[in-house]
């Protein structure tokens, strides 16, 4: 990753809504799957809290907030999100 690049920053929690399934859960993976083969992606769920994350590229931040809005678990109210736009300040790379 290059310091400077910009990507966006989804931090899921969920919502008081529970009636969710297996299918909910297949709907959002598939989503995010197809998300991550056309930008930089990547995303899990926290293992302390009900909710995850997930950092993108994104071509602006509303574009960002589209793919966001478009998840099946947030678009279902399952989760609920908070979108940042976050700059690389230090990378591995920087460690010589």
């Amino acid at each position: 990753m290059e310091k400077g690049r910009t990507l966006y920053v989804r931090i899921d929690r969920q919502t008081e809504r529970k009636d969710g399934t297996q299918k909910d859960l297949d709907e959002h993976l598939a989503y995010v799957r197809n998300i991550a083969k056309e930008r930089y992606f990547v995303g899990g769920g926290f293992e302390n809290v009900a909710g995850g994350m997930c950092l993108f590229e994104a071509g602006s931040f509303e574009e960002a907030q589209e793919i966001s809005q478009n998840d099946p678990l947030i678009k279902n109210g399952f989760f609920k999100c908070e979108l940042f736009k976050w700059s690389a300040l230090v990378t591995s790379e920087d460690m010589d």
